[in-house]
């Protein structure tokens, strides 16, 4: 967390474990690997609780600022 200049007091090991199957997810890697780089027997708890689309809402943010500041 230091390296990456992030405070490690705002990350806890459940965040980094979505954001890690987030943002795998969001590069296209399939379902079923990410499943397996994370310990789950199959996809429906990846699918269901960890993989959350981190792309989109950050685009949405984005355009948003666009809106705001053009």
């Amino acid at each position: 967390m230091k390296d990456a200049g992030l405070p490690a007091k705002d990350w806890t090991p459940r965040e980094m474990r979505h954001s890690f199957v987030s943002l795998l997810s969001d590069s296209g890697v399939p379902l079923e690997d990410i499943a397996r780089l994370v310990g789950h027997s199959g996809t429906a708890v990846t699918e269901a609780v960890y993989r959350k689309q981190i792309r989109p809402v950050l685009l949405g943010g984005a355009e948003t600022m666009d809106r705001i500041f053009t």
